[in-house]
């Protein structure tokens, strides 16, 4: 009785769970989108269909089949599964969890797959407690993250473990994951909705490939749509009545806070002032700190526009300064200016080889004198220095005094663009 108790309890669970817990596939054939990574007759597939899985960091944004494939992996290995999340488990449990793994590879020669959901969340003594079970094979770790393992799990962990990188799912594989809830009738809608075209576009452009964020959207739209003989017909207007906002991926300190920043700059490098806008509204929409973008147009006004404009250094200049002084929201329109502005100037980047020339010759040529006649004169013995010649007094003369040191005479590190 008690099976059976448990049985319906856990089905009447199961049913109750949200439409994105209920549609998490179960096999590979189910699994959505990152064939590159988990297709047909790739390495990872390979490994977990003959289950000689090895220790992996699945690394990707939310909603891309990290926690997923985990499960699948539960579901097919002949291996003993445990799962721990980061959040609430700390080094007693992991030990309790390597102290089983070994007494069950000694007593049964089991192995144990230890799951550990948003791994960066561990502190260095947590993922220390790991790693000699990682090692010795007392278990096969499976880490999952959003956030860039290389900065924020252990060295050591990491290169006795596969970084596993998933990406943000296609519009396309959204797009499939959704009609299969619709029309699902054993853990989906089982054909109680109707979207509209224009619903099933504005879910997928709202998801930003996020699978789970698609299939909460679903479910929140059918709830507000009337029922009408059995069926429910989800339109764009109730889409939009659960969406207030556009979810899209962005975080403050991680890679894709990177990657847009390097995006805004080559957009204004490459004269694109549109692109550059686009990047910035991007940041905007994020809540990036405005003087973090602002800092790095003054970089970029000298970088790689340096004297083919210089009023460029002081238009960035002032974007600091309105970032500093103005602030959220108004200082959009000051930051957009000036990368615009940016965006359209003339470029050379002759600044920025010529100070990095200078320092490769300083970091690896000769120690260098000051010529005689440039040193400084307020020392004993100077009277015995060559003239010195005042370029205001001499201007003739002045440009035929040699300025750079012996060695160096007609070296070239500033090249303009016109040459």
């Amino acid at each position: 009785m008690d099976d059976l108790f448990s049985e319906s309890a856990g089905r009447a669970l199961h049913e109750d769970a949200p439409l994105a817990v209920r549609m998490r596939p179960r096999t590979l054939q189910e699994f959505v989108g990152q064939e590159d990574v988990v297709g047909p007759g790739t390495v990872l597939r390979t490994a977990i269909e003959t289950d000689t899985l090895t220790s992996l960091i699945l690394y990707g944004p939310a909603g891309s089949g990290k926690t997923s494939l985990a499960r699948i992996i539960a579901g097919v290995t002949k291996a003993h599964f445990t799962e721990l999340s980061a959040v609430n488990a700390g080094v007693k449990e992991v030990r309790a969890a390597i102290d089983e793994a070994k007494d069950r590879l000694g007593f049964s020669g089991q192995r144990t797959i230890v799951f550990i959901d948003e791994i960066h969340r561990f502190s260095k003594s947590q993922q220390d407690a790991l790693l000699h079970a990682v090692e010795d094979r007392v278990i096969v770790l499976i880490g999952a993250t959003t956030e860039n393992p290389f900065f924020e799990v252990n060295a050591p962990l990491i290169s006795r473990s596969r970084i596993v990188v998933l990406k943000p799912l296609r519009d396309e594989d959204i797009r499939v994951i959704v009609r299969s809830a619709v029309s699902d009738t054993e853990r989906g809608l089982g054909g109680s909705v109707r979207l509209t075209p224009q619903a099933e576009d504005m879910i997928v452009l709202e998801a930003g490939g996020d699978a789970r964020a698609a299939l909460s959207v679903l479910e929140l739209a059918a709830r507000l749509a009337p029922e009408a003989a059995d069926v429910r017909d989800v339109t764009a207007e109730h889409v939009s009545a659960v969406t207030q906002t556009r979810q899209l991926t962005y975080d403050k300190s991680g890679d894709v806070h990177y990657d847009v920043i390097s995006a805004f700059i080559k957009s204004m490098r490459g004269s694109d002032p549109d692109a550059a806008v686009y990047w910035l509204a991007r940041m905007v929409e994020g809540g990036e700190d405005p003087k973090f973008i602002a800092r790095r147009m003054l970089i970029l006004a000298s970088e790689d526009i340096g004297m083919a404009d210089p009023n460029a250094l002081l238009v960035a200049h002032a974007a600091v300064k309105a970032a500093e002084f103005i602030g959220w929201p108004e200082c959009r329109i000051n930051l957009a200016h000036a990368a615009i502005y940016l965006a359209l100037a003339s470029k050379s980047n002759a600044c920025y080889v010529a100070i990095d020339e200078a320092l490769r010759e300083v970091r690896s040529g000769p120690a260098r004198e000051v010529p005689d006649h440039l040193r400084d004169r307020h020392r004993p013995g100077a009277e015995q220095y060559p003239p010195y010649v005042y370029p205001h007094d001499h201007p003739d003369e002045a440009g035929r005094q040699r300025y750079l040191p012996k060695g160096l005479e007609g070296r070239r590190f500033y090249r303009p663009k016109a040459d």
